[in-house]
Formats: structure tokens, sequence, C-alpha cells
């Protein structure tokens, strides 16, 4: 054995598998190493993506609870300024309401004075003729004497 000849040929099985494992297994797999590369970086970027939007989507939130506690502080304050509307609207009301019962009551008086009054004249136009019957000593007829009895009412 020639050892130029086996050093040779070793040297030529060397290169023909270099040039198939570059011809044939090289290609596929760099194709699954950069694939699994893009894959990596693509995963990297979403998560990058991902923690921006979160960030964004906390900011976001954010301004939404704060304009949300905005307008429950303003439907709280139209709230309470409407119930004081309502307190005043209804002691309006009342006070409405007591000034006419008052007035009806005014009125109340007033007719039921009258009627004391009317009585009252009445009753002593009854005693002036029951008194003027004792000192003429007869009985003044009430029909007959209308006129003088009405106006003797009057003047009381």
């Amino acid at each position: 054995m020639n050892i130029n000849f086996t050093l040779f040929s070793q040297a030529m099985a060397f290169a023909i598998f270099i040039w198939f494992t570059v011809k044939f297994v090289w290609p596929p797999l760099m194709r699954a190493i950069e694939t699994r590369q893009k894959t990596i970086a693509d995963g990297l970027a979403a998560g990058e993506r991902g923690k921006q939007e979160l960030e964004l989507a906390s900011h976001r939130s954010a301004d939404v609870v704060r304009e949300a506690k905005h307008r429950a502080a303003d439907i709280i304050a139209q709230a309470e300024k409407r119930a004081s509307e309502i307190v005043e609207e209804a002691k309006n009301v009342a006070k409405d309401e007591g000034s006419r019962i008052l007035v009806g009551a005014k009125a109340e008086i007033e007719q039921e004075v009258f009627r004391a009054r009317e009585a009252l004249r009445q009753h002593v136009a009854d005693l002036a003729l029951a008194g003027a019957a004792k000192i003429l000593h007869r009985e003044v007829d009430a029909k007959t004497h209308a006129d003088l009895l009405a106006s003797i009412k009057a003047e009381l």
C-alpha cells in the first residue's frame, strides 16, 4: 500500500463528503437555523410589542378610570344639586300650601265671626223685642213691625 494513494483517496473522500454536505445537508440545516432565528426574533419582537401595548393599555385604562371618576363626581354633583332643588321646591310648595291654608282659615274665621255677630244681633234684637213687650205689657208682633226691627238690627 502506498501511503500517497491512501492519503490521496482519503482526501478525495473527504472532499466528496464536504461537497455532499455543502450541497445536500448544509442548506436544510441553514434553513432550519434561519427559520428558528426568525421565529425567535419574531417572538422577541412580539414580546416587545406586547409590552408596549400593555403599557399603552395601562395608560388608556388609567385614563378611562380617571374619566369615569370625573363623570361619577359630575353625576353626584348633579344629583346633589337636583336634590337641593327638589328640597327647595318642596319648601316653596309647603309655604304656598301653608299660605293657602292660612288664607282659608282666616276666611273661615271671618265667616264664623260674621255668623256669630249676626247671631248676636238676632239674639239682642230678640231680647230688645222681649224687653219692649214687657215694657208695653203687650206682645209686639214681629211681622207687623219688621221694618222697625230691621232698623234696630242694623243699628246694633
